[in-house]
């Protein structure tokens, strides 16, 4: 799938499930959970043991019908070596320009982190596609979303940390183009207890959030 396929992808489904988990079995419960809950799309980090491999093991599991992408992704090292395991997106937690770099040539879509507008700013002219603003809800959640849209209206966030079920549509209306989603989707007590239907019901309900918000943003829009 080329870049553009994987941002429209992105943006259709608005949810991006950030898989923070203790072992590759459990890696691969959480993607399969949030694939049956309607979302084709999953973030594997690399703090999760093995993360490269469980990388490849989803690739070739899921062939086109999930995009699979690498979190926490901190050096162009660490990019190449998920690219080669057949990782379609790389997120960062902050801003690497080496990173970025390696993206940009490769033709991959790279979440590049920034928190201030001088690294939205940064991350931005360095190619990033899209800018992951974390740790979000530290620094006042949906509202800091919408002080960035001022400035930076052309610039596509996607919000991490804070995000739950509460504050999902806030997010949207603030804004956001997709939501990076971790423990409040993919909680870690349904890994440990092996119940994937509780996060599949997690997914259902967060799309159900974004879906609805959209429409209520597009409805406003349009109306006199």
């Amino acid at each position: 799938m080329d870049k553009q396929k994987v941002r429209d992808r992105i943006l259709e489904i608005g949810i991006v499930p950030v898989v923070r988990a203790s072992s590759a079995a459990e890696a691969c419960l959480a993607a399969d959970a949030v694939c049956h809950g309607g979302i084709p799309i999953v973030e594997i980090t690399m703090t999760v043991p093995g993360a490269v491999e469980v990388i490849r093991e989803l690739v070739k599991k899921c062939g086109a019908d999930v995009l699979v992408g690498a979190g926490t992704i901190l050096n162009a090292r660490m990019a190449q070596d998920c690219l080669d395991a057949g990782a379609q997106f790389l997120v960062s937690p902050g801003l690497n320009r080496l990173t970025v770099d390696l993206a940009v040539r490769e033709k991959k879509l790279i979440m590049a982190g920034a928190l201030t507008p001088t690294e939205v700013m940064a991350a931005w002219e360095a190619g990033a596609d899209f800018v992951k603003v974390f740790p979000c809800g530290q620094v006042g959640g949906a509202k800091y979303i919408k002080a960035l849209k001022g400035p930076f209206p052309q610039i596509p966030f996607v919000p991490t940390g804070g995000v739950n079920l509460n504050t999902a549509a806030e997010f949207i209306e603030a804004g956001s183009v997709a939501l990076g989603i971790g423990g409040e989707l993919v909680q870690a007590e349904a890994l440990k207890s092996r119940k994937p239907d509780i996060i599949a019901e997690n997914a259902r309900k967060f799309l159900e959030v974004v879906r609805q918000t959209r429409l209520r943003l597009a409805a406003a829009k349009s109306s006199p």
